[in-house]
């Protein structure tokens, strides 16, 4: 039997659901608090509540404002599908498709937002709460919240659909949180998925988080928090997961697809871990450390680049070039261990023209230790995926899957600008791959089988 903290927004006296669930789920967080307004009762006071939201479509006109603790708001499905694919495929065929928009629990987030406004104006769910103890245990799981549309952002690009922007964000939460949980999501294009300043204890867990502009936003500071077994994939102008001015962050067992203007990237990070992920990218700058990031570990990550197989997107890319690094290290004293880093890419490609790509370029810092990485560097496929496919699906398994009679495409390993002293690496690249002042920095070189 259900209690009187759990609610189904279908059934509550206020709003209409299906016009405006932002109103209804405003109203009934009122209710939550004029119920519960004893902060020590019984030893208790403030149990929260529970929100339901039933399979179905529900329009969000009105921001849902969480200003309260032990709050879940829930549904019966993520319902993620892409909507990319949908807008890229030809109007006329769309009435041979079976499903035109993503399902499940669906949040269709319709606030009027623009380009360039503020950006917790846009957002579907903004938490916010001033005052001790900070908000906690606020959580989502099992629901799709939906950006509906990109939008013409003078870039020159012949669909909207595909700029990533339209000022709409799915979760944003303001103010200091402890233990929020976001798991079994879909969100999709929003152009920021998950915005969360000042996070403790915060996991991110088992979504579907693509096509967004940006997927996952750690900003401010935090501590102690993870982001693990996600499906992810951001647009070209965003990150797939970024974290600012962190603590020991888990980055672990995600399933990170291309497109995002970088998997990974960590802003004066420290002591954090990105092991055990799969991380593909169509452009440099797949893992980033900007700032002073110091004794963070990356190990035992599987990292594939190649070039954008699918028409409709390959006009797009990140603005790097190939001499920026796959990965691009500033900091101290991290270690990159034991991944298997693949680039399979065409030398026509490469830019600049007749450059080799590095792979790890450490640019600032002192001693980082990187060993013992398994580098595979090809000069694209033997074979073109056909061009007769325009299925997006169909051209990025052909590609991924594309692995015989490859030529060596000659790269640079490891890279340490001068900036940089008292580095190690071990076992990342032959004595000709690896570049960097070998009076400043430990070296032993991978043995050239043959010679």
């Amino acid at each position: 039997m259900a209690g009187k903290n759990y609610y189904d927004v279908t059934e509550w006296p206020v709003g209409n659901p299906y016009g405006d669930i932002g109103e209804v789920i405003n109203s009934i967080i009122a209710d939550v608090k004029s119920r519960q307004a004893d902060a020590d009762k019984n030893e208790g006071g403030k149990p929260g509540a529970v929100i339901y939201i039933p399979t179905g479509d529900y329009r969000l006109v009105t921001q849902a404002v969480i200003d309260i603790s032990y709050l879940k708001i829930m549904g019966s499905g993520h319902g993620f599908t892409s909507s990319s694919i949908r807008f890229n495929v030809p109007e006329n065929e769309w009435k041979d498709l079976q499903e035109l928009w993503p399902g499940g629990s669906r949040i269709l987030v319709d606030i009027p937002v623009g380009i360039g406004c503020e950006e917790s104006g846009g957002a579907a769910f903004y938490i916010k709460r001033d005052g001790n103890p900070r908000i906690s245990s606020v959580e989502f799981a099992d629901f799709c919240i939906d950006g509906l549309h990109f939008v013409d952002d003078g870039s020159g690009d012949e669909n909207p659909e595909n700029t990533y922007v339209n000022g709409k964000t799915g979760i944003y939460a303001a103010s200091a949180n402890d233990s929020v949980r976001i798991t079994g999501m879909g969100m999709v294009y929003l152009e920021h998925g998950v915005t969360i300043y000042h996070a403790d204890a915060l996991s991110i867990h088992d979504n579907f988080i693509a096509e967004c502009g940006s997927c996952i936003e750690l900003r401010g500071w935090g501590q102690a928090s993870k982001i693990t077994d996600n499906l992810i994939g951001a647009g070209y102008k965003g990150y797939s997961i970024y974290a600012q001015n962190f603590g020991a962050l888990l980055v672990t067992a995600n399933n990170v697809f291309p497109r995002g203007a970088s998997s990974v990237c960590f802003d004066n990070v420290a002591r954090s871990s990105i092991t055990s992920n799969r991380l593909h990218s169509f452009y440099p700058g797949m893992i980033e450390f900007k700032g002073n990031c110091s004794e963070n570990l990356i190990a035992s990550n599987h990292l594939l680049r190649d070039h954008e197989p699918w028409p409709p997107m390959q006009m797009h890319d990140n603005g790097l070039d190939d001499l920026h690094g796959l990965l691009h290290i500033n900091g101290n004293y991290n270690s990159i261990m034991a991944n298997h880093i693949s680039e399979v890419i065409e030398e026509r490609y490469i830019k600049p023209e007749n450059v080799r790509p590095v792979i790890i370029h450490v640019v600032s810092g002192k001693g980082n230790y990187i060993s013992n990485n398994h580098i595979v560097a090809s000069a694209g496929a033997a074979d073109e995926p056909d061009a007769e496919t325009d299925s997006c699906f169909a051209r990025q398994v052909d590609a991924l899957l594309t692995v015989r009679e490859l030529k060596e495409l000659p790269v640079t390993t490891v890279q340490i600008e001068k900036e940089s002293v008292q580095n190690t690496v071990l076992d990342t690249g032959s004595d000709e791959q690896v570049v960097m002042d070998r009076s400043a920095n430990g070296f032993r070189a991978v043995p050239v089988p043959g010679v």
